[in-house]
């Protein structure tokens, strides 16, 4: 079996919905991506066997597999392959978890993992009931929604349910994203998110200049303010915008290759893929997946909780990474160290690659050996990964 290596990961800065990039249309941002990763690693683009992307919504700007089209439109070689998968929130850690897999059973010696959501242009669940009967109708009836007073099970009345389970209150959760948009101010003050953004031409939306930071860090929210909002629906009462995650605009990428490729070609590798894992739990409760993805990682990795220097938990809402952090006992000094998609927004494809590049930049940052991510997912599943840094 070949050692799998990250050599490169980057991601756009992340536009806040109807923000900087809602006029980008999502091929061009995944391909500015694209073309980006390739010529700052001098990488001859023939040479890569297969790009895959996670997106979400792949209906309109995002349909017809915009793994290809992105690469096509960066004007990439034709005769590199491109797929595009779901695999929900998770979608493009699944995409890397797929690219690292090829590369370790010898189908591929170079690949890219990557992942792209536009949702101001392509909103969310917008593709659901397009085509025949809408998947709330079959949802409801396999899993009795009705008791919910609901058309469709959100996550949002996921995250409030498991906030009571769990006994957070609704200042347990402001606190938690006063933390991201606190984490996420500090790191980018002190150019912590430097090496793995790549900015973005205005001109691909025929405006003029270059969108180069994350637009939704608040860096004047206080706890104060965050407790005076009101719920994100009528029925909720804990689950508000200030403790979920914000609807984005990104893309990202990550070059995995064969290590020997790797040293061939004069690229340094970053970090060593360790151990995958992925988990189905119940629908209704989906927001716990990452609590046995990171057990079964763990198991895989031949690892312990205490071995792991840092750990990356999507923030979809505060109460997924405090229940994690509850029932798992990771310190909090090593969770989302440079904040979350509360503070940094939640492109929903793009999230699983820019969650990588932030943790392989924060492992080489602070010196540390290996790194987790876990992610939860829709209907009720999570991926995660853990990574070794390479000394070099």
């Amino acid at each position: 079996m070949y050692e799998a290596v990250i050599v490169d990961a980057v991601r756009t800065p992340i536009g806040r919905r109807n923000g900087a990039l809602k006029d980008v249309h999502p091929v061009d941002l995944l391909g500015h991506v694209l073309r980006s990763i390739v010529e700052r690693n001098q990488l001859p683009p023939e040479a890569v066997d297969d790009v895959i992307a996670g997106c979400l919504t792949q209906i309109g700007d995002q349909a017809v597999n915009i793994a290809r089209n992105a690469w096509l439109a960066a004007g990439l070689p034709e005769s590199v392959p491109g797929c595009t998968i779901d695999r929900q929130c998770g979608s493009s850690l699944q995409a890397l978890h797929f690219a690292a897999q090829g590369v370790m059973s010898g189908a591929y010696e170079i690949a890219i993992a990557c992942g792209v959501e536009a949702m101001s242009r392509v909103p969310m669940m917008s593709s659901i009931g397009v085509y025949g009967t809408p998947m709330t109708e079959s949802l409801e009836a396999r899993y009795h929604m009705r008791q919910y007073n609901r058309s469709f099970f959100d996550q949002a009345l996921g995250a409030e349910l498991l906030a009571k389970e769990w006994g957070f209150s609704r200042e347990d959760l402001d606190q938690f994203g006063l933390r991201s948009h606190q984490l996420a101010a500090k790191a980018r003050g002190e150019g912590k998110f430097r090496r793995e953004i790549v900015p973005v031409p205005l001109a691909l939306a025929k405006q003029p200049g270059w969108f180069e930071q994350d637009e939704g860090i608040r860096t004047d929210t206080s706890l104060e303010k965050m407790l005076s909002l009101k719920p994100a629906f009528p029925d909720l009462e804990l689950i508000t915008a200030g403790n979920a995650s914000q609807i984005s605009d990104g893309a990202s990428a990550a070059l995995v290759m064969r290590r020997e490729t790797a040293e061939k070609l004069g690229l340094r590798p970053r970090a060593r893929f360790v151990a995958f894992s992925v988990v189905g739990v119940n629908p209704v409760t989906m927001l716990t997946g990452p609590i046995p993805a990171t057990q079964k990682v763990l198991q895989n990795a031949g690892l312990k909780v205490e071995d792991i220097d840092l750990f990356e938990v999507n923030e979809a809402f505060a109460p997924v990474v405090l229940g994690w952090q509850k029932e798992i006992g990771a310190p909090w000094d090593r969770v989302n160290v440079h904040g979350g998609a509360i503070a940094l927004g939640h492109p929903l494809g793009a999230t699983g690659t820019r969650i990588a590049a932030t943790l392989l930049n924060a492992l080489e940052d602070r010196g540390g050996r290996f790194g987790l991510i876990a992610i939860c997912e829709g209907a009720g599943m999570a991926n995660a990964t853990v990574i070794e840094r390479i000394e070099g």
